[in-house]
């Protein structure tokens, strides 16, 4: 689905993509750096804290779908998404303060508990809710195809820029504010800090289109009567949902494995700050290749090709990981880390226009907009990969004895670093060129069109 009709200024542009930075103090700092502050500065179980982090992901599962919901039948002055954006953010701010503030003259139990509801109330409550509704805007401020895979190059850029920022000098910083719980603590207070104010600038740079312009304004009332699992129902009747969903996770999975990272140039490399080093190859090469990915999805024709084209080069540059980091050649590593960040870069730029499109195969094939819970993918798939992939890394190291900050780990548990982040991102890679090569949505959704001898202006505007 393409328009011509042009919907944004730039500045529009970059307001949306600043709410990543916003995302991004919350996701960066738990995928990157929360197990090992948990097991290496509070003395929690590796073991015990995935296994609750899995636990939590029950709530997770349920609130999603919940959230996307409640967006969709959201009407009021600043919109469907806007308030769900702006005010848990709040939640998220104080949420995150608390998972890195455990409490260390509490007993082992009353700590577990303590991270347990932290994290419950950041992950299944507020970040979700605000996250889905982020995500949503793609679909709810301009309706150009070439709009939102800009929308989503303005966001990742954000994303990643921050990453580069928050773990290049989240470990230098704890310890310059004087190391353990106190440099921690102080930390994630300052970055909640950013966060919010960050996210409410962005939630105030761009409008929603008025319910006219998105076709509900008469489909308002039809859309109230559908309930939860009508909604639902419908939602996994769009196979290319299913498809985008797994693949989501799969990226997930894959960010989370990068993570380990931490543990893997402590443990093996023998120099923790080398992790800022191979983070900066991911995140300065995915910076680079989202400000040309608009450019480049144009003269591709479209966002399959250059998906597929991508993800291969992926599974290449993490073989050359593989094969490097055996060699022990950190230069080489860095070089093949680079690559495969070029190939994994088109997806994440052009993701949320991909959540958009599957959006219309189902207004195309049900009549009926379900934006909110079709973006609950984002979401789920952070979760679930996100938190999961964290969760399982936690429970194969302890499986295989990892002893917190000991000198030197057991042979079981250097070979467990070194399948979890030299292997699996290659797995994991090559599962989500596969998965790609299903998702073959642009092409349905003008077949569809074709077939109904419906214009591109209809199906912007509802008209089915």
């Amino acid at each position: 689905m393409t328009t011509n009709k042009k919907y944004l200024k730039w500045y529009h542009k970059i307001g949306y993509g600043s709410g990543d930075v916003a995302g991004n103090c919350v996701y960066a700092m738990l995928t990157a750096f929360m197990m090992i502050y948990l097991t290496d500065t509070v003395g929690l179980s590796m073991g015990i804290v995935s296994t609750l982090i899995a636990v939590s992901k029950i709530f997770d599962g349920i609130s999603d779908f919940f959230f996307g919901r409640m967006i969709d039948k959201t009407h009021t002055k600043m919109g469907k998404a806007r308030p769900w954006m702006l005010w848990p953010y709040i939640g998220c701010s104080v949420s995150l303060v608390a998972c890195f503030s455990i409490p260390t003259g509490w007993g082992d139990t009353a700590q577990y508990i303590f991270f347990f509801i932290a994290y419950t109330l950041l992950n299944a409550v507020f970040f979700t809710a605000n996250n889905i509704a982020y995500a949503s805007l793609t679909a709810l401020i301009t309706k150009n195809t070439s709009e939102r895979v800009q929308l989503g190059s303005f966001r990742f850029i954000f994303a990643f820029a921050t990453k580069i920022f928050i773990e290049a000098i989240t470990i230098h910083a704890v310890n310059w504010l004087g190391g353990g719980v106190f440099g921690w603590r102080t930390i994630a207070i300052i970055y909640a800090v950013i966060g919010l104010i960050t996210n409410t600038i962005s939630v105030f740079s761009v409008k929603e289109l008025p319910e006219a312009d998105q076709g509900m304004e008469e489909e308002r009332e039809e859309e109230h009567k559908l309930t939860f699992f009508k909604s639902f129902k419908l939602l996994l009747k769009n196979k290319y949902y299913v498809i985008i969903c797994s693949t989501y996770i799969m990226t997930q999975l894959y960010a989370s494995v990068i993570g380990i990272g931490t543990y893997y140039a402590k443990y093996i490399l023998g120099n923790e700050g080398l992790f800022s080093d191979l983070s900066l190859a991911i995140n300065i090469t995915m910076v680079v290749a989202l400000i040309a990915l608009p450019i480049v999805i144009q003269k591709m024709g479209g966002m399959y090709k250059l998906n597929m084209f991508g993800y291969l080069v992926a599974v290449v540059g993490r073989l050359g990981v593989m094969v490097a980091g055996y060699m022990g050649s950190i230069p080489l590593m860095l070089a093949f880390t680079a690559l495969a960040t070029l190939g994994i870069a088109p997806l994440q730029g052009d993701v949320n226009a991909l959540i958009a499109s599957c959006s219309e195969y189902t207004t195309l094939t049900t009549g009926h907009r379900l934006d909110g819970m079709m973006y609950s993918c984002s979401s789920l798939g952070i979760k679930i990969g996100g938190a999961f992939g964290t969760a399982i890394c936690g429970w194969l190291l302890d499986a295989a004895g990892y002893i917190e900050n000991a000198a030197t780990q057991t042979p079981a548990t250097i070979n467990m670093l070194q399948f979890l982040y030299l292997w699996a991102p290659a797995i994991l890679c090559f599962i989500v060129m596969v998965l790609l090569s299903f998702l073959k949505v642009e092409k349905a959704n003008k077949l569809l069109m074709e077939k109904n001898h419906i214009t591109e202006t209809e199906t912007v505007y509802g008209s089915i």
